[in-house]
């Protein structure tokens, strides 16, 4: 490569590892939608190939690696999955080549005996049509593989070849266009259009061994990644990107150690909350892993916190049934409930039991009052008026900060309409504006529609000295009148 169009991102190594520099559930991601990509008779799924950037011309090879890995991973529960990730990423754009040419540098590792899997996870998937894309390398197994880019592709397999792992390696990879005139698309989907910038796709080698242990992920962070991953699919989508909310630009009380240790007061009231939940890394790094969170719930406040999971549980799944919510939210939710191990009517249900339990119920709380609220918003806009809209709650979407695990937006509603006699929840001050404005007097407001009461917005946060709840006062409005 030449040193004048050379472009260095350094990437920090982590062997089997839980962490990884692009977030913590990146790696349960990417196990999470492998899994996914086949269903329970080993057939791959219709979106499958497109998720996994595999052309639809191309011949069954990438179809059956994408098979095996899914029905694999399938079969062993998740488990025996490990990873590399490259110590280096050299990117060449040299004006005399069509392509570009991507140099990996690979740590010593065993694992490499294992024939790897290179995945490369895009960062933002390309949104302009389809891109075809070849690979070619000694490294890679067959040497030329193909791949095609969409706004639907997640990440792109191409098989590596097994080798000895006693020593350092670097795969020299050209990527080019299939098609010349989509050069550019490529170099922006790569490097965003120019040397200097971020690479945009992160890459991960992948193992699957049969009789390997579970160093994937620690069972704590594979229940907040599945948990993510239900938020996700169980919210209402949005359709429009909302404003972005910076968590910390707000007032909040002081924040309350969750643990082994938290008052019994304190935890009912938060079982009991009909506040809104946000679950946040906003201190992670790849230096720590979640620690594993323990409760010590009296058996009356177990026996509560089971009563109100069985009902939030119907409550899903009945809105699973009417189709508001996708049916994947439901194998999410099974798959929550294995992750738990909770049991309402074991009394000795072990600490990290009640704890995984209780975020579980926090998170199903978030999406039964998401679909509430918007049934009462449907019928207030559905209700009968001859002066136009009346005062009352409307929804005020915002999107939260990178770190947040879940959910990515929060509606924390807002009070929009008319307060004309006879006044929503009015008080005799307004009354007396009203008088006021409806006599001409222009030096004076007339009554406005505004929040009368609130709830606060929680947040529950993880950094590397356990887990914290925070609460912000005053942030979600829940009820409307005339001041």
């Amino acid at each position: 490569c030449k040193g004048k169009n050379l472009m260095f991102t350094s990437w920090h190594l982590v062997t089997t590892s839980a962490a990884h520099r692009d977030g913590p559930c990146f790696v349960d991601d990417l196990v999470a939608a492998l899994h996914d990509a086949t269903g329970k008779d080993g057939e791959l799924l219709a979106s499958s190939p497109a998720s996994f950037g595999i052309c639809s011309e191309s011949d069954s090879s990438p179809r059956s690696v994408l098979s095996e890995l899914s029905v694999g991973i399938r079969r062993n529960d998740r488990k025996g999955v490990e990873v590399l990730d490259p110590a280096a990423v050299l990117v060449s754009d040299e004006d005399d080549q069509e392509g570009l040419m991507v140099t990996f540098d690979l740590p010593q590792s065993q694992l490499l005996k294992l024939k790897p899997v290179l995945v490369l996870a895009f960062k933002s998937p390309p949104t302009d049509g389809e891109l075809g894309v070849t690979f070619s390398s000694q490294s890679l197994q067959p040497n030329t593989q193909s791949a095609c880019f969409s706004g639907r592709t997640l990440y792109i397999l191409l098989t590596g070849k097994s080798s000895e792992g006693n020593v350092e390696q670097k795969w020299n990879i050209s990527v080019q266009a299939k098609s010349p005139s989509t050069r550019e698309n490529l170099k922006d989907v790569l490097i965003g259009g120019k040397s200097g910038s971020d690479v945009r796709l992160t890459p991960i080698l992948l193992f699957a061994a049969e009789t390997g242990t579970d160093t994937r992920l620690t069972t704590s962070l594979s229940f907040l990644c599945e948990l993510r991953r239900f938020l996700d699919a169980g919210l209402p989508q949005q359709h429009a990107e909302p404003p972005l909310l910076r968590l910390d630009s707000l007032q909040a009380l002081p924040p309350l150690a969750l643990g082994l240790s938290t008052s019994e007061t304190l935890l009912a009231e938060i079982i009991n909350s009909s506040a809104p939940t946000i679950f946040s890394f906003s201190s992670w790094s790849s230096s720590f892993p979640v620690r594993p969170g323990q409760l010590a719930l009296s058996p009356a406040l177990l026996g509560e916190l089971g009563q109100r999971l069985e009902t939030n549980e119907r409550q899903i799944r009945e809105l699973i049934r009417q189709g508001m919510v996708p049916q994947t939210a439901s194998e999410k939710l099974e798959r929550l409930r294995q992750l738990s191990a909770f049991q309402k009517q074991d009394s000795s249900a072990e600490g990290e039991s009640q704890y995984c339990a209780f975020l579980l119920l926090k998170a199903l709380q978030m999406v039964t009052r998401a679909y509430n609220m918007q049934r009462k918003l449907r019928a207030t806009r559905a209700g009968p008026s001859t002066r136009g809209p009346i005062c009352g709650l409307g929804s005020l979407t915002v999107s939260l900060e990178k770190l947040v695990l879940g959910p990515q937006s929060a509606d924390l509603n807002n009070c929009r309409g008319s307060c004309a006699i006879p006044l929503i929840n009015g008080n005799n001050h307004a009354v007396l504006l009203t008088y006021h404005t409806e006599r001409g007097d222009v030096n004076e407001r007339g009554p406005c529609c505004v929040p009368l009461a609130y709830d606060p917005l929680e947040v529950i946060d993880w950094n590397d000295e356990g887990s914290f709840l925070t609460s912000k006062p005053d942030m979600v409005a829940k009820e409307c009148g005339c001041r």
